[in-house]
């Protein structure tokens, strides 16, 4: 059995009984990055530097005594994240250079917890489009089927995870860019509580809707990165607080209440809606209670449009004649679409975050779990026009954001925690995501819970 095809938990038990070394490793990560070079996950590889922390981390072995979590475990990062001493591009031809002086709050936790970085992962311009591509690096592919897309914006780190170049990565979300890939990859991945997960590197931390989280081929390995990168930060003004309690008694899918939204006012491919429903009525089958209930989360659509666009402007406006040329056509396009957008348009959009954000917190106080498709079709081909509309089981169907991912978006509005997991297949072998999305704080019982249902469908 290759490393790589390890668990990280296994992986760092084997490395505790000292029967792999920290070396041998990040090696095999190595390996595995140059084995599939084709896929394009890595912006960057921190070959030197991975196999300095490896030999540190190998005398720490040798040397006794206890050892972090993730002693010597390989993991990546998504670009748009900061790691000192390490270009981080943000995917784009502006920040081609750069390399920070800080590490962003995650990589800094991962780090303490002894796990090693092998290299930074691909990521479009800014995290912008759903569509694995920047003039910077290219395309990047899946591991599953080349034809189709790996997801995006988090599209390396996924592509990463799944084909076993180190079995953690961290990604980040701002409008489903951990749990979209993750879905169209295979793996898991987890959207954090808005706060729980300190995202420092947001220039509006205030209203922000961009979130760092751990993504893994399974949820217990999702659970362990997650448990060492969470924590509140005073320097954010959302990790005030201290730990929210834990729910009582033990966490089981026996009289779980389960509120499952199979459509959010758009339409669901078959395959798709025939695996989630297979997963809930699983999960009926082992004692959860499930009701079907209605959202329209199509309809703010527009209203994500507005804070992403004239986030954009902002960020990325003063650039655009130095560097122009340079950057992806759809960026531009968004930046502009972004300096039309108004005062009034954009506090309009905050209203209807707090409509959901209301929606959501009523629906909870009924349910324990909100269950849908994580997308509601497999994975789209590879040469989609993330500007124009998509089709779903051949039939048009909108705009990609209100009809492949109007699950994911609502719940960066309002802070909601959400994961994503595999349920299925398409007929064509492609995955097939369900998405778990629960109260504020409830980032550990969604994980337990995804645990007895990734038990249950075996």
């Amino acid at each position: 059995m290759d490393l790589m095809d390890h668990s990280a938990r296994e992986l760092a038990s084997l490395i505790r009984r000292k029967q792999v070394s920290p070396v041998e490793a990040v090696q095999a990560a190595l390996d595995r990055i140059g084995a599939r070079r084709e896929l394009n996950a890595f912006i960057t590889v921190t070959a030197e530097q991975a196999m300095t922390a490896a030999r540190q981390a190998e005398a720490e072995v040798m040397a006794g005594g206890t050892l972090p979590p993730l002693h010597g475990v390989p993991y990546s990062a998504k670009d748009l994240i900061l790691t000192a001493g390490v270009r981080t591009t943000m995917g784009s031809a502006i920040y081609e250079d750069f390399v920070p002086k800080e590490d962003a709050v995650a990589v800094a936790r991962a780090k303490a917890a002894g796990a090693i970085l092998i290299g930074k992962t691909t990521t479009p311009e800014f995290g912008h489009k759903q569509v694995p591509t920047a003039p910077l690096f290219g395309r990047t592919l899946s591991p599953i089927d080349p034809r189709y897309t790996p997801g995006a914006s988090s599209s390396g780190a996924a592509v990463a995870v799944a084909a076993g170049m180190g079995p953690l990565a961290l990604g980040t979300d701002g409008g489903g860019s951990i749990r979209i890939p993750a879905s169209c990859c295979g793996i898991v991945g987890l959207k954090p509580t808005l706060g729980v997960v300190p995202h420092l590197q947001a220039p509006d931390l205030y209203s922000a809707n961009s979130f760092t989280g751990p993504m893994a081929r399974d949820v217990e390995d999702a659970r362990l990165l997650f448990e060492v990168i969470r924590g509140f930060d005073t320097r954010d003004p959302w990790g005030q607080a201290g730990p929210a309690p834990l729910r009582p008694g033990p966490v089981t899918l026996r009289g779980l209440k389960v509120a499952w939204l199979p459509s959010a006012g758009n339409p669901v491919d078959p395959e798709v809606e025939a695996a989630t429903t297979a997963a809930v009525r699983r999960m009926e089958g082992e004692g959860a209670i499930v009701e079907t209930v209605q959202l329209d989360f199509v309809s703010l659509e527009r209203h994500f449009l507005v804070v992403l666009q004239s986030m954009l402007a902002v960020r990325v406006g003063n650039n655009l004649e130095r560097f122009g040329q340079r950057l992806d056509a759809t960026l531009i396009e968004a930046v502009e679409k972004g300096r039309r957008h108004s005062a009034v348009a954009l506090h309009e959009a905050t209203f209807a975050k707090t409509r959901c954000f209301g929606a959501l917190q009523s629906l909870f106080e009924r349910f324990d779990v909100l269950v849908s498709p994580t997308v509601s079709a497999p994975p789209l081909p590879i040469g989609m026009d993330v500007s124009g509309e998509i089709e779903i089981a051949g039939r048009p169907a909108g705009t990609i954001r209100g009809a492949w991912y109007p699950y994911t978006y609502p719940m960066n509005l309002t802070g909601h925690p959400a994961l994503s997991m595999p349920c299925g297949k398409s007929a064509l072998g492609l995955p097939i995501g369900l998405q778990l999305a629960g109260r504020w704080y409830d980032d550990k019982y969604l994980l337990a819970i995804a645990r007895l249902v990734e038990q249950a469908l075996g």
